[in-house]
């Protein structure tokens, strides 16, 4: 098949959404299907050129709607020369220039909602909600309604969906989602961290690899090392991600107030080696997330046998539990502390068990091959029905 993805921006520092869409994609390339993607980014941006399938950049677009008024024309001339039209995310232009510009075309198109339904967002800013719910009836609404099916990663994330708006109608899809597996030269890619890092060396890190963001419950997380980590003079916070916010300086002067400014790393946002060698080198992975869709961070360190810590608001965290390959408890304070005290009292021979039962997570549900051909799966059985 020949496949169009409409996305807001293909940049990896907006997480998620576009780490899962660039690896999809290149492993749809490798089952032998042909994908490009049509984003609001600007084509003089340098992660262009970087993404696994041709690119059409139609910005810069305006404000963080990203209206761009070319795309409707662009999707209406172009729109014939694919078989199916794959939409990630909800609440910008783009959802709704897909649904403008495919009214009465026979090329059906998919949504992936990508957590943007979650009930979190109307609970945690109830202005916004309101807000969206002006825009929802002609708009989003819409958009989900005519699509031949909504996407969602996980079966939490499709039950959760139904709760944040009554006006609510969609045909469901749930496909798997995840990584492609890490590179296999495990011990030289941590060993290269640790160069990099001397200070790190013989320490048990603590791995926080994600956006710097409050729904991240990154707060969370240095209060609760500072709790635990002072009888484990040997454990070390390592928090790696790009900081959009400003929140990074909120939290480095907490972690001065508690005394433990020394016992975490700050490493700002990985890529490529850099990231799959903090992944190896790290001893567990923590996200005690408000809000978590999916968690592609999730899937790459069961990919690399990491034990995970996360929360219960990770939309996966019911897998995560039944094949123990980590801790799961509440997004608060204590639910926190509880999980790294959970793992810091695992003996040797049960930490090595619990990678293992990571790495069979991994292979078993959240390999990207299987994400790839579920949904192709997707799109085949609703393409031909009207």
């Amino acid at each position: 098949m020949k496949l169009l993805r409409v996305i807001s921006t293909i940049d990896p520092k907006g997480g998620g959404p576009m780490e899962g869409a660039r690896r999809i994609d290149t492993e749809l390339i490798r089952l032998g299907h042909s994908t490009e993607v049509v984003t609001l980014d600007s084509p003089s941006d340098n992660f262009i050129q970087n993404y696994p399938a041709a690119v059409h950049a139609l910005g810069p677009s305006k404000g963080g709607y990203r209206y761009n008024g070319e795309l409707v024309n662009w999707l209406k001339r172009n729109v014939g020369n694919y078989d199916a039209v794959i939409v990630n995310g909800l609440w910008q232009y783009h959802s709704f220039a897909v649904w403008r510009a495919l009214a009465g075309v026979r090329t059906p198109y998919f949504v992936f909602a990508h957590g943007m339904l979650d009930p979190w967002f109307k609970r945690r800013y109830p202005l916004k909600h309101l807000k969206k719910w002006l825009y929802w009836p002609w708009a989003e609404y819409r958009v989900l309604r005519d699509a031949r099916a909504s996407i969602f990663t996980c079966e939490e994330e499709r039950r959760q969906a139904r709760n944040s708006f009554w006006l609510y109608r969609t045909k469901e899809e749930v496909t798997a989602y995840g990584t492609s597996s890490p590179p296999a030269n495990s011990g030289e890619m941590a060993l290269n961290f640790f160069d990099k890092f001397p200070k790190l060396k013989g320490k048990r890190l603590v791995l926080f690899l994600s956006r710097i963001h409050e729904k991240k419950g990154c707060d969370l997380l240095v209060n609760a090392f500072a709790e635990v980590s002072t009888n484990h003079e040997d454990a070390h916070l390592v928090i790696a991600g790009p900081d959009q916010d400003g929140l990074a300086a909120v939290l480095k002067d907490k972690a001065r107030q508690l005394g433990i400014q020394d016992r975490i790393s700050w490493l700002g946002m990985l890529q490529g080696d850099e990231k799959w060698a903090a992944f190896y080198a790290a001893d567990v992975f923590c996200l005690p997330s408000h809000q978590e869709n999916f968690g592609i961070v999730v899937a790459e360190a069961l990919a690399c046998g990491k034990p995970v810590l996360i929360s219960n608001k990770v939309n996966i965290w019911r897998e995560i539990e039944a094949d123990g390959a980590g801790f799961v408890d509440d997004d608060t304070l204590a639910g926190t502390v509880r999980n790294l005290r959970r793992w810091l009292a695992l003996d040797p021979a049960a930490h090595i068990k619990m990678s293992k039962q990571a790495r069979m997570c991994f292979t078993e549900r959240f390999h990207i091959r299987k994400a790839a051909e579920r949904l192709l799966e997707i799109i085949q059985d609703n393409s031909y029905k009207y």
